[in-house]
């Protein structure tokens, strides 16, 4: 995985405010961009396991049950200790029973090599990895989004299907009405190829006061 430098950022994110200028402000008033700025410290496969436990879920919640989790895999997420623990101890942990399949199905997949999660990075396609991931169950667009852009450090990915972004972009530009994800995709096109650094932005425009 290829690290982003603090100087290139800064001039993706200059690039940016040059198409935009609303986000001007929200680039000012925020720190500068992480994605892709440094190497994740947990592996592709604990990274997607957490993703998972933190779908529709706060940070502070997600990061308890993920706590649990690893408690029960005896300090480390790995496949073939994911997959000792049952469906039971998985929900008393807090992971609904749907997470807990698709967290045990994640774990079968990389047992039975059908996906080789540790090469993840390798692959330059990002649809390609898309395809790979979505095909398993459970596992949907947020998800490989939010593996993609902060564990793989992607930088063109345009998660439109999450309410932060859509509300972030809606407050850069005072929109009156809320923006569907089919017309916000299409207006990303122009940020191509940057569209995770204006996502990140989005979410700093929400947190902002």
């Amino acid at each position: 995985m290829t690290v982003v430098s603090a100087q290139k950022m800064r001039r993706i994110v200059t690039e940016i405010a040059e198409t935009d200028p609303k986000f001007i402000p929200t680039i000012e008033g925020s720190p500068l961009c992480t994605v892709g700025r440094s190497v994740g410290e947990l592996s592709h496969f604990e990274s997607l396991v957490e993703s998972v436990i933190s779908q529709q879920l706060a940070i502070k919640a997600a990061d308890t049950i993920h706590a649990r989790l690893l408690s029960l895999s005896g300090g480390k997420i790995t496949p073939a200790k994911i997959s000792r623990v049952s469906v039971a101890d998985m929900r008393a942990a807090g992971v609904s029973g749907a997470k807990a399949k698709t967290i045990h199905g994640l774990a079968t997949a990389a047992l039975d090599k059908v996906i080789s999660f540790a090469d993840l990075h390798l692959i330059e396609d990002d649809q390609e990895i898309f395809d790979q991931l979505t095909a398993l169950w459970g596992i949907g667009p947020w998800t490989v989004d939010m593996f993609m852009m902060f564990q793989l450090g992607r930088l063109d990915i345009w998660p439109t299907g999450d309410l932060g972004v859509r509300r972030g972009w809606e407050k850069i530009h005072r929109l009156k009405e809320e923006i569907e994800p089919k017309k916000l995709y299409g207006k990303g096109e122009k940020f191509k190829p940057y569209r995770s650094v204006v996502a990140w932005y989005c979410w700093r425009a929400v947190d902002s006061k």
